[in-house]
């Protein structure tokens, strides 16, 4: 097992793939495992937002009438 010290991450800040702990952890995404994935970050987090904010969406929309009559109106 790898430990975290030898992986990749991304730094937010400066937008940098570094290996290890060169950064202050507020500043990292990851850890990833090569330093392709760790590039890649910033897609991966606006896919991962956009779902979350989707789930969000159907959970605030539960139990709702989305047909925009009242419920019991059938």
């Amino acid at each position: 097992m790898t430990h975290d010290s030898e992986k990749y991450w991304y730094n937010l800040r400066t937008g940098a793939v570094e290996k290890g702990f060169e950064s202050p952890s507020v500043d990292r995404a990851g850890p990833f495992d090569t330093p392709e994935e760790a590039a890649a970050a910033p897609q991966r987090m606006k896919e991962r937002s956009r779902a979350w904010a989707e789930d969000d969406a159907r959970d605030d929309s539960w139990g709702t009438d989305v047909s925009g009559g009242t419920p019991g109106s059938h």
